[in-house]
């Protein structure tokens, strides 16, 4: 394989064509060999035009009987075939006074393409096509024609041609085999060579269903090798991590004691574990690289500060990062009131702050007057500088990158090595998602929720029902019971048909005149949303209209009924988050999912998952299966990386393998296990430098 070799290497291709490829990701020859088709196309036989069916594309042969320009609406070139069993009209809407010349009657053409019934019986629209020479026998191809992922100004036969030189150089250097022997064999995988030839030509008798579905044997071959790629790059960051040193955290534990003591509620039996693993791990010379999975309600956040209570108490700075301003503020204002009877003043710091604030938060980090800091992204942009970060706590992890993970761990380098990292996430991850997206963490899970919470009562009803819905409503606050009412819009929209929130507050405040009603959303002043959520949490609105902003962080144990309208346009762990605003307190409570009617399959299926299951690591294995790894996880930002051929959901059950083989690899040999994440990664080998 030419791995360094550029694509201007290639004939036919300078510096033009090479810039529209790059549009596609391809920039080396390699590229090419991984650019898998999409589907295939049966041009191995030629079929008779009196079989062809409407609706398949087939190859077919004929002479050119004649060939015009007609008007309909449109200039139209008609070119109608004969082969004997039946004639055939070709249409073409764009085309040059040359081309029309080339189709003299007489001439003999095979083309390609899908046959539909038209006025005068069969035609094909646009179809591709090739003039034969006197003598010249239609030509049938000796494999399946791959489709490939297209770009503008890159046709299909050029992307074949460039594919054909491609392989040619890998057939005459063929790729080193950088898997064991032992695993190919217990796999029964081809060769990398060979699997990459029949991916792009596949012989006439191909299983095209397996090919299509992504199960051939071959294409797990380049899905394994891409997965362990993946995977043997994050394992690098965490070796990396234990290779660094930490300030070892092993005083503090009576200020631990004192801190869970004072505590108004006795930790579970899974917090307990969890904290013992946490503080096991900052004892120790090596950074912490530690992920919570919790379910909502679960307690993650106690235990965080636990966590900070300890690295406060040998001396070193801890900051909690958070993607969301309102979910920041809600820490901070929990953090504050944890923290305020032990002498100790979190600092804010976010990018909506006014100048004054935060310069004087910004020199508060600085000298170390600020021990414990909360913020957003705002934590790790220039101009933050810590005093002695030793303990990095980061909620919601999968709305963040790696690289941006790695950027608030390298604001806090200093003498004593690197700060400890803590991150949690309140989106429960399948195991299999698990390996792939955090191979660089080790993970805890809080399976366990506080004595006396009950599940929460799940039902969707057509929002035709509406008028139930609010009566419902109205019984809760007149029982004293607070509930949310959530939009996914803040404003009416023509695009979109969903229920906006200021068109349902201002529809609640009519409905329900009596009682106490607030409006919540992202488009607000920081400042008045923390007033809405405290004038919430306080008792002094009953009802809150809001957006999607509770999703997450929101902790009012009074409110006891959730409302999610058009809850068909979302994805099953945003719903469970929802849902999870409810339940924090001793009364039953309920969520109530408004659809617009008629529901969709897929749809259907979400809201009968949230309908059967309180358990979000059943509610994330069905999202990601129905809507894929990245929007389960939180679309581009999450780090998470993008697979050229990999699926996360169809290749699940090669991740256990996939582990076994990194481990034998960076025993048995170092050098195959950087080889192969430098054949998939190139110079992003891992996701501190992306």
């Amino acid at each position: 394989m030419q791995s360094e070799s550029p694509l201007t290497a290639l004939k036919g291709v300078g510096p033009a064509l090479a810039k529209k490829l790059g549009k596609l990701n391809l920039f080396r020859v390699d590229d090419l060999l991984f650019l898998l088709p999409l589907r295939y196309e049966d041009r191995t036989q030629l079929v008779r035009i009196g079989e062809l069916k409407p609706g398949v594309r087939s190859l077919v042969g004929g002479e050119v009987l004649l060939a015009e320009t007609a008007y309909r609406g449109r200039r139209n070139l008609l070119v109608r075939i004969d082969d004997g069993s039946g004639q055939l009209t070709l249409r073409f809407f764009h085309f040059s006074r040359q081309q029309q010349a080339q189709f003299r009657p007489g001439v003999h053409i095979t083309c390609f393409g899908e046959a539909r019934r038209g006025s005068s019986g069969l035609e094909m629209i646009h179809p591709e096509y090739r003039l034969l020479r006197e003598e010249q026998n239609a030509a049938t191809s000796d494999s399946l024609t791959p489709i490939y992922p297209a770009t503008e100004g890159v046709q299909q036969g050029r992307l074949r041609s460039l594919t054909d030189q491609a392989l040619q150089q890998m057939r005459d250097t063929p790729p080193p085999e950088l898997l064991p022997a032992t695993i190919m064999q217990k796999l029964g995988m081809p060769s990398l060579a060979d699997a990459i030839d029949y991916l792009h030509r596949p012989p006439p008798d191909a299983d095209i269903e397996r090919l299509l579905a992504g199960t051939h044997p071959c294409q797990r071959r380049l899905a394994f090798e891409e997965l362990l790629a993946q995977y043997l790059s994050l394992r690098n960051l965490r070796l990396l991590a234990a290779s660094e040193d930490a300030l070892a955290l092993s005083g503090g534990n009576e200020d631990v004691s004192a801190f869970v003591a004072e505590l108004p509620f006795t930790l579970t039996g899974a917090q307990q574990r969890v904290v013992g693993e946490i503080l096991a791990d900052l004892a120790q010379p090596h950074p912490m690289m530690r992920l919570i999975q919790g379910d909502v309600g679960s307690g993650k956040t106690v235990v965080a500060a636990i966590a900070c209570i300890k690295a406060i108490a040998c001396g070193v700075q801890a900051a909690i990062m958070a993607p969301t301003e309102i979910l920041a503020e809600q820490h901070w204002r929990s953090f504050s009131d944890w923290f305020r009877p032990l002498g100790i003043e979190p600092a804010w710091l976010s990018g909506s702050q006014r100048a004054a604030a935060r310069r004087e938060s910004l020199a508060s980090i600085a000298d170390g007057r600020a021990q414990l800091v909360v913020g957003t992204h705002a934590l790790f942009q220039e101009g933050v500088e810590f005093h002695r970060l030793g303990l990095v706590v980061i909620d919601e992890q999968h709305r963040f990158g790696v690289h941006q993970r790695m950027a608030l761990r390298d604001k806090g380098v200093s003498a004593d090595g690197h700060p400890h990292q803590l991150v949690m996430t309140a989106t429960p991850i399948p195991r299999t998602l698990a390996m792939a997206a955090y191979a660089d963490l080790d993970t805890s899970v809080i399976d366990e929720l506080p004595p006396g919470r009950q599940p929460v009562s799940t039902v969707a009803i057509p929002e035709i029902r509406r008028g139930e819905v609010i009566e419902r409503v109205r019984a809760a606050c007149a029982s004293g019971q607070q509930a949310y009412w959530v939009c996914p819009l803040i404003e009416e929209s023509e695009l979109l048909d969903y229920q906006a929130a200021e068109a349902s507050y201002t529809m609640l405040t009519e409905a329900l005149p009596e009682a106490r009603i607030g409006l919540v959303h992202g488009r607000m002043r920081a400042s008045e949303k923390e007033q809405g959520m405290r004038a919430f949490k306080e008792g002094l609105i009953q009802l809150l209209v809001a957006t999607t902003v509770i999703e997450v962080g929101v902790d009012v144990p009074n409110a006891s009924l959730m409302i999610v309208e058009n809850a068909e346009r979302m994805g099953l762990s945003q719903l469970h988050q929802l849902r999870g605003r409810v339940g924090r307190g001793a009364a039953q409570s309920h969520c109530v999912l408004l659809y617009k009617t008629p529901l969709g399959r897929i749809a259907k299926e979400r809201l009968a998952v949230l309908r059967d299951s309180n358990d979000g690591f059943v509610v994330a294995q069905r999202d990601l299966e129905l809507r894929g790894p990245g929007e389960l996880l939180g679309t581009r930002q999450t780090g998470l990386p993008e697979y050229r051929i990999a699926d996360l959901v169809r290749d699940a059950e090669l991740m256990p393998q996939v582990q076994i083989t990194a481990e034998e690899l960076r025993r048995s040999s170092a050098h195959n296990a950087a080889a192969i994440v430098r054949r998939w990664l190139g110079d992003a080998g891992h996701y501190g430098k992306v």
